[in-house]
C-alpha cells in the first residue's frame, strides 16, 4: 500500500486540510497512529486521540468542532466511519488475488451447473441439479447438497455445510463451519412419553447481499421456507429455527437464538445473546438489547427494548436501579 493523502481524499470523496501529498503506507486505530498510516476518528469518546495521535492523516466528519490543531492531516467527509469502510473495501479489492478453478480432489456430480470464473477448493462437493453463479467462490472441505441454487459473487468458506433445495442469492457471504437447511427441530410428543420426528420439507432462502458468521445455523422450513432476506447481517454463533423471516438489512449479534416462525422486520438491531420466542412478529426498526428475552409481539416501530421480558429499554433500566436499592430496603425494614 503506497497512496497520497489527496489520492485517498478523492477516493472517499472527502476534503484535504493538511499536506495532500504525504505518503500513506498503512492503517492503525487513532490511539495507536504511526507514521505512514491513516485512522479516522468516529466515536466521540476517542476525540481526545485526535490530538495525540502520531498517524499521517486521518479521517473526521466534516462538522467536527476542532478543540485544538491536531498533528496530522485530516481528511474530512460527511461519514468517517462509512469512509474508512470504503477505503478498506477499496484496499481489499486492490490486493485481493482471485482464485479460480476446480481444485483437486473435489466432487461435482455431473448434472451440476459450475458458473464462470468460479473457484472450488480441495475436497468440495457439489450435488446432483446444484448451479453455482459465476464468479462464486467456494472454499475447501465445503459440502453442498442437490437441488441447491447459489449466485454470483457468492464467498463462501471453509466448512460450510449446505443442505438439499437451499437457495442463496447473488453477494452473499457465508462464513467458516455454517450449516444452512438443517432440520427444523420438529418432533411430536406421543402418550409413552417419545417423540416422533415431524419431516422438515422445505428449505432455506438467503436472499442477496446476506452474510451468515461462523458455525451459525440457519434451519430448512417444515413446509415453505425459512427466509432471509436482502441484506441481512447474521454474527458467529447464531441460531436461526424453521420458518423464521427475518426482514431486510436486519442485523443479529452473535449467540442469538430466534425460534421457529417467529417473523423479524427490517432494519432491526438485535443485541448479543437475545432469546426471541416463537410465533411472534416483530416490528420493523426494532433494537433489542444484549441479553434480553422477547417474549411476545412487538407491534409498535422504532423501540428500544431490554431485559426479560423484554419491556422499553427506559423501563427496563429504571427496573434495575430499583432492584439494587432492594438490600439497602430490607436492611431498612429490618431495623
Amino acid at each position: 500500500m503506497k497512496f497520497t493523502v489527496d489520492q485517498i481524499a478523492q477516493l472517499i470523496q472527502g476534503t484535504v486540510d493538511g499536506d495532500g501529498s504525504a505518503i500513506i503506507t498503512t492503517f492503525n486505530k487513532i490511539e495507536e497512529g504511526q507514521e505512514g498510516s491513516i485512522s479516522f476518528l468516529a466515536n466521540p469518546k476517542y476525540e481526545t486521540f485526535l490530538y495525540q495521535s502520531k498517524a499521517t492523516a486521518i479521517i473526521i466528519a466534516t462538522d467536527l468542532v476542532l478543540k485544538e490543531k491536531p498533528l496530522a492531516t485530516l481528511i474530512k467527509v460527511k461519514d468517517p466511519y462509512f469512509a474508512f469502510t470504503i477505503l478498506l473495501q477499496k484496499y481489499q479489492e486492490f490486493t485481493s488475488i482471485k482464485e479460480t478453478g476446480i481444485q483437486q480432489p473435489s466432487f461435482i456430480e455431473q448434472t451440476a451447473e459450475i458458473g464462470k470464473e468460479v473457484y472450488l477448493g480441495t475436497f468440495s462437493s457439489v450435488g446432483a441439479g446444484s448451479k453455482i453463479g459465476n464468479n462464486t467462490y467456494v472454499a475447501a472441505h465445503v459440502t453442498i447438497g442437490k437441488n441447491v441454487r447459489i449466485g454470483t459473487d457468492c464467498v463462501i468458506y471453509p466448512g460450510v455445510v449446505i443442505y438439499n433445495d437451499t437457495v442463496i442469492g447473488n453477494s452473499c457471504t457465508i462464513h467458516a463451519n455454517a450449516v444452512i437447511g438443517s432440520d427444523g427441530f420438529g418432533f411430536a410428543p406421543q402418550a409413552d412419553g417419545t417423540f416422533t420426528t415431524i419431516p422438515q420439507l422445505g428449505n432455506v432462502v438467503l436472499e442477496d447481499g446476506v452474510s451468515v458468521g461462523a458455525n451459525t445455523t440457519i434451519d430448512r422450513a417444515t413446509m415453505g421456507s425459512t427466509l432471509i432476506k436482502k441484506g441481512v447481517k447474521i454474527d458467529n454463533l447464531v441460531q436461526i429455527a424453521h420458518n423464521v423471516e427475518v426482514g431486510e438489512n436486519t442485523a443479529i449479534a452473535a449467540q442469538t437464538g430466534v425460534s421457529g416462525s417467529t417473523k423479524i422486520g427490517k432494519n432491526c438491531l438485535i443485541g448479543g445473546q437475545v432469546g426471541v420466542a416463537g410465533h411472534i412478529s416483530i416490528a420493523d426498526k426494532t433494537i433489542v438489547t444484549a441479553q434480553s428475552g422477547v417474549t411476545k409481539s412487538v407491534r409498535k416501530e422504532g423501540q428500544i427494548l431490554g431485559g426479560t421480558p423484554a419491556s422499553p429499554n427506559s423501563e427496563y433500566l429504571k427496573r434495575n436501579a430499583l432492584l439494587r436499592q432492594l438490600p439497602d430496603l430490607l436492611k431498612r425494614l429490618e431495623s
